[in-house]
């Protein structure tokens, strides 16, 4: 019942929407958003959606605005109310208000007829024939399109405002998909070891320099230069074919060309190396030197995946 409603809102949307969205878009103040009960709480996700594409928004409940939070609203703020009939005694109470202070209005309503979509300036319609709650009382269905209305609003506003993956990591600096889109090779490859040995080093010190920088793997590595990689793996097989490794050295059990990355690239790169050539460590190369290891652990404690 849902899908079906929510499939039908696309026949629902007019000219108005896009005059609202170019309202909002050229306003040079914020996006107030208000409603009571369940519209309130899908209020409070199209502000955080807003805020977080680049259209500052803040949520101004209803009830409260009666009673004070009417202050919140500015000269040139755009309100956009949700209710799905329009009615609400708190509706009746706060519309004339914004009105008289010339804010311009969006309605999100399902009653385009209503106290609040006759006064509006802008309607847009998110009618439902029924809710998905079998008694027809719970919003369900109603709320579900207020929200798929919201975000259709964000995303066109955000469109407009050329909005890209960077101004999205600037917003979310703390989370997964912010690091995804800022976090660097070299932001996590600089806190580790930087384990490494020459060509001529014995196997001895080999295992010595692997298990001391505990990152399972050693660049190889003339004139600071990337020659090869020895990992837990190749000495393993080493030990498989070999009883006796005393005169063997780094440049015999080492395997040439390995796969790097530059340490300004971004670190989900470093993620998709890794999983392209299904491989858990990668050297690090800063303008052609040898610039240390990031390990798919680190990727891990990162939140990268």
């Amino acid at each position: 019942m849902q899908s079906q409603a929510i499939s039908n809102l696309s026949s629902l949307v007019t000219d108005e929407f896009a005059s609202a969205v170019d309202l909002i878009y050229n306003s040079k103040g914020r996006v107030i958003i208000t409603g009571i009960g369940k519209s309130a709480i899908i209020g409070n996700k199209i502000v955080a959606t807003l805020n977080s594409t680049g259209t500052p928004a803040v949520f101004m409940h209803a009830a409260d605005a009666i009673h004070g939070d009417l202050g919140l609203i500015l000269e040139d703020d755009v309100v956009i109310c949700l209710s799905k009939s329009g009615n609400t005694p708190e509706i009746k109470v706060i519309v004339p208000l914004i009105k008289r202070v010339k804010n311009k209005l969006i309605a999100i309503t399902g009653n385009k007829d209503s106290f609040l979509g006759q006064h509006a300036d802008y309607v847009l319609n998110a009618y439902v024939e029924k809710e998905a709650c079998p008694n027809n009382l719970a919003p369900t269905t109603s709320t579900t399109a207020q929200l798929v209305v919201g975000d259709a609003l964000a995303i066109c506003l955000l469109e407009l405002r050329g909005f890209t993956s960077n101004d999205f990591a600037k917003y979310h600096p703390g989370g997964a998909l912010g690091k995804k889109l800022y976090l660097t090779v070299n932001d996590i490859s600089s806190v580790n070891e930087k384990p490494k040995v020459e060509p001529n080093t014995s196997i001895k010190n080999v295992i010595i320099e692997i298990t001391e920088k505990m990152l399972g793997v050693t660049a190889v590595v003339e004139n600071n230069k990337i020659i090869g990689i020895i990992t837990d793996g190749d000495l393993r097989r080493m030990l498989s074919k070999v009883d006796d490794f005393s005169n063997l050295t780094a440049k015999d059990i080492m395997s040439a060309n390995p796969k790097r990355i530059e340490a300004k690239a971004m670190a989900i790169e470093a993620l998709e190396v890794m999983e392209g050539h299904e491989i858990s460590q990668l050297l690090v190369e800063d303008e052609g030197l040898y610039a240390g290891v990031v390990h798919l652990h680190d990727l891990i404690k990162e939140g990268i995946i």
